[in-house]
């Protein structure tokens, strides 16, 4: 029974997170523009470097296999810092910023798929001592918003705010316009 503990922790753990998504993240992304709501999800993702504790004795019960360790710690590693690249080109309006975006959102989503792969092919689980909770709540948690990252870049782009702080069309509809409106009117800095 043991082999299919951390399978389905990450399977429900995922459902419970994507309908947190759904309902109450996804709705609130949507009435802002398209760099605004990329950025607490990339400075989610910015935590990433944690998968190298991997690669720490003591925080593993043994050493996991390395076809497993290696990939998923350096895979993280390198989202830890797509995402600060990201974050930061996106914060200094610089015109690659979604070119950015998109580089991590696919490397990290492939990284995310390899070593949940890897790990049950290598039945990591067993070995992972504290780091269970790794592939048990966080990994989930990155797979939600990196489907949720992958909405935003896939939706037509909002109209950035115009010279007297008002918002073009909203992603969905004229209600989350006049919300937007009204934060930009308040002066809301993001």
């Amino acid at each position: 029974m043991s082999d299919y503990v951390q399978p389905i922790n990450l399977f429900l753990s995922t459902l419970a997170l994507m309908l947190i998504a759904q309902w109450y993240v996804i709705p609130v992304l949507n009435q802002m523009t398209r760099e605004e709501a990329l950025q607490p999800l990339l400075l989610l993702h910015s935590f990433r470097h944690i998968g190298l504790m991997f690669l720490a004795m003591g925080a593993v019960k043994y050493e996991l296999p390395t076809a497993f360790s290696v990939p998923a710690a350096l895979g993280d590693l390198t989202a830890s810092l797509l995402a600060f690249l990201a974050l930061a080109f996106i914060r200094l309006h610089w015109t690659p910023a979604i070119l950015i975006v998109w580089l991590f959102n696919i490397e990290g989503t492939v990284d995310l798929f390899n070593a949940v792969f890897q790990g049950i092919s290598h039945n990591a689980w067993d070995g992972m001592g504290s780091t269970f909770w790794i592939p048990s709540i966080i990994v989930p948690a990155l797979l939600v918003t990196h489907y949720v990252i992958f909405l935003i870049l896939l939706s037509p782009a909002q109209k950035e705010v115009s010279e007297e702080g008002n918002r073009g069309t909203s992603r969905t509809d004229s209600n989350h316009t006049q919300v937007s409106q009204s934060r930009v009117s308040k002066g809301v800095n993001y």
